[in-house]
């Protein structure tokens, strides 16, 4: 099976954090958002994922060679795709169409799930995850029939004719159908409220006798924001187990960790208190400082510091301002 992985969104609402990479990089306890959808997603799936499939914008070669080591880390080769220009999600799919072949899990890497994703590639034609939703206008829904099939797709809805919110993960048994059916539609300019939409060559899958089965997820965890960050960093810390989540390498003096917390590699922390729901990076240092519900990147310095509810990038250098904050990369803040 081929895994594909659409990541080209601009992550705006993010900013600072996605101006140097993708939203799908940044980490949440640890490790990037897209690892771990990856690696829940492999650890599911009985059988052997071969490829795996990143659709990116411009983000250079730094982030190419960490997608691939990602792919190689589950034992599939890493493929890099382009999206030069966001078309909608149809669009983004097919950039990566030397991938849509044989049975193909697509999944969006703007979220977090905490799901069964176990499944027998060979006992369904398709299947989409999906969850409820109070509020189904802001997404793509599904209807179902009285056996349970999918029965109809709609992109987000004006008036109300479902609360099943479909996640951004799919399986597809016949990935060569799939990626014909998104070139119709871009050969034919068939698109849904500006953009050429997946749910559209759904549709015409349904039409032609393909059967849609619903998954279902238990908790679904935006990452979209500062606040969204946060709340899943908190949310994956708590579901990782103990000894996952303080790196043997890292160093504690005079320190005390108030778990859930996550520690990288090299992390150093002095005469500090961090927790509860912190994720500290990689070669970060934590000195005379007190750190609670927060989300620090690799190889920043913090010190002298009262930190809270706050995403501080990779390489900064934070001194003495307490405060709830969102810093970006190679920053440099001192009170």
């Amino acid at each position: 099976m081929n895994l594909i992985i659409p990541m080209a969104g601009r992550g705006s609402r993010l900013r600072p954090h996605t101006l140097t990479v993708p939203k799908p990089l940044v980490p949440i306890a640890g490790k990037p958002i897209v690892q771990r959808l990856v690696e829940g997603l492999t650890r599911s799936f009985k059988g052997t994922v071969n490829e795996i499939a990143f659709i990116t914008g411009d983000f250079g070669d730094e982030v190419t060679r960490q997608l691939e080591q990602i792919a190689a880390s589950v034992g599939a080769r890493g493929r890099v795709y382009a999206q030069d220009v966001p078309l909608g999600t149809a669009h983004a799919i097919l950039c990566a169409r030397e991938s849509l072949t044989g049975p193909c899990l697509v999944a969006f890497a703007d979220t977090l799930f905490d799901a069964d994703f176990k499944f027998d590639p060979q006992a369904q034609d398709g299947i989409i995850w999906v969850q409820k939703v109070e509020d189904p206008s802001s997404f793509g829904v599904v209807k179902l029939n009285d056996e349970g099939v999918i029965s109809d797709f709609v992109e987000k809805p004006n008036e109300w004719v479902s609360d099943l919110a479909i996640v951004g993960i799919y399986f597809f048994r016949d990935g060569d159908h799939l990626r014909e059916e998104l070139q119709y539609l871009l050969d034919n300019n068939i698109k849904d409220k500006g953009e050429f939409q997946l749910t559209n060559a759904l549709e015409n899958m349904k039409a032609k006798g393909v059967k849609f089965s619903p998954g279902y997820i238990r908790e679904w965890l935006d990452c979209g924001n500062k606040e969204a960050v946060i709340h899943a960093n908190q949310r994956i810390l708590e579901l990782l187990p103990e000894e996952a989540r303080i790196s043997p390498t890292a160093t504690l003096s005079n320190s005390v960790i108030i778990p859930p917390c996550a520690i990288g590699d090299g992390a150093v922390l002095t005469n500090s208190v961090v927790g509860p729901h912190v994720s500290v990076g990689n070669k970060t240092s934590v000195e005379n400082s007190v750190i609670k519900n927060s989300v620090i990147q690799n190889e920043s310095r913090i010190s002298e510091a009262h930190v809270s509810d706050s995403m501080i990038g990779n390489y900064v250098e934070y001194t003495g301002v307490p405060s709830d904050v969102s810093i970006g990369d190679y920053s440099r803040v001192h009170g």
